[in-house]
């Protein structure tokens, strides 16, 4: 027997076919329910999107994380620099982007240090990567959807935004 996952639907989803403009019916293909036009066979693949953060220390070992902004999801609450990857954009290049726009600094990104799915938005489910980090420029400052930034020792952090921030940072302490 085949476990069907039923996906429902949420914000700016496809409700008719952007091809036909046929109204699109609920199709169970390949074990999922996915969005399908009856007319043309086009089918709704909702895919994560991928998001990059990139992770640095100071020379007290303390970790850099962002307040994010009023815009942002989960306002007000602390994470890793992060964003999402551009379409056509190499990740590395996307997280040094994204850290560089949320704390001014500019960052050469290392190895991958943890991989996650996040389903903290299920209007937007991602995947996060997280890269290791060294500080080579910048100013720090926050900027675009932070509104501050800090160092913060591992045992004396702000309230988190993410459960995957506080998973990959029980695996440093």
């Amino acid at each position: 027997m085949t476990d069907t996952h039923h996906i429902h639907a949420w914000p700016g989803e496809y409700t008719y076919c952007p091809h036909c403009a046929t109204k699109l019916e609920p199709t169970v293909i390949q074990g999922t329910e996915r969005p399908q036009c009856p007319a043309c066979r086009f089918i709704h693949w909702r895919n994560p999107g991928v998001g990059a953060a990139v992770v640095l220390f100071d020379d007290e070992d303390r970790l850099l994380m962002v307040r994010r902004g009023p815009r942002a999801t989960r306002a007000g609450y602390w994470s890793i620099p992060a964003g999402f990857v551009d379409y056509g954009e190499e990740i590395r290049s996307a997280a040094g982007r994204e850290l560089e726009e949320e704390t001014g600094l500019i960052a050469e990104v290392g190895d991958v240090v943890f991989v996650a799915s996040n389903f903290h938005d299920p209007a937007k489910l991602t995947v996060g990567i997280w890269f290791a980090g060294t500080v080579t420029g910048g100013t720090l400052r926050a900027g675009d959807d932070a509104d501050d930034v800090g160092w913060f020792n591992l045992d004396d952090l702000p309230p988190l935004a993410f459960d995957t921030d506080e998973e990959f940072i029980s695996r440093l302490r």
